[in-house]
């Protein structure tokens, strides 16, 4: 039986990198993989881009008020896997969708993303992807401290600030994020009011 992977971790933990090797991998031996990504991510326009320089296109960009699972019905024939980069941006009914396409298409979903936000709150994807996901991995990265890092904190102009949208792209508006781990998270915002 397939099944939903979801694979999480702080930004610049490999994620996008490693959604790219597995596509490559499955493409090396002649299978098809449906590349997705939520239009949200405003970051590469149609394309998925690691911090290493790689880029690919997407086969589509999902919408909020999409149907994943129809998406997917239309191509079963040809797909082998489902492969979903920035999947933290996923509506929770998409995550339910993603889980029909495992259990009644029999296609594997691997999806990449955030655990959490910049405040340190749970994206809405990633929470219902953590609640149903059949299995849950997480990828890692350090902190400039050298711990392991599980946040990212959010600069604006340079400075952190733990204020603002939930969705705010990397390098838009003077919008920049670094991994760091719980201590050196909460030195920075020590003194910021909330």
């Amino acid at each position: 039986m397939a099944k939903l992977y979801f694979r999480y971790g702080a930004m610049n933990s490999g994620k996008t990198t490693i959604l790219l090797q597995v596509a490559h991998n499955y493409e090396e031996r002649g299978m098809k993989v449906l590349i997705l990504k939520p239009a949200k991510d405003l970051k590469a326009e149609k394309r998925i881009s690691s911090r290493l320089g790689v880029e690919r296109e997407v086969n589509y960009l999902i919408k909020p008020e999409d149907d994943v699972y129809k998406l997917v019905n239309k191509h079963k024939k040809d797909i082998s896997c489902v492969l979903i980069d920035e999947a933290q941006f996923l509506e929770p009914i998409q995550v339910d969708q993603l889980m029909k396409v495992t259990v009644l298409l029999n296609i594997p979903v691997i999806a990449y993303g955030l655990r959490t936000d910049f405040k340190t709150n749970g994206f809405p994807g990633s929470t219902r992807l953590l609640e149903l996901a059949h299995t849950i991995e997480e990828l890692k990265t350090i902190c400039r401290c050298g711990r392991k890092a599980i946040y990212n904190a959010r600069y604006v102009n340079g400075k952190i600030t733990i204020k603002g949208e939930q969705v705010a792209i990397d390098g838009m508006d003077n919008v920049t994020y670094e991994s760091v781990c719980p201590k050196c998270y909460y030195e920075q915002i020590k003194d910021i009011k909330g």
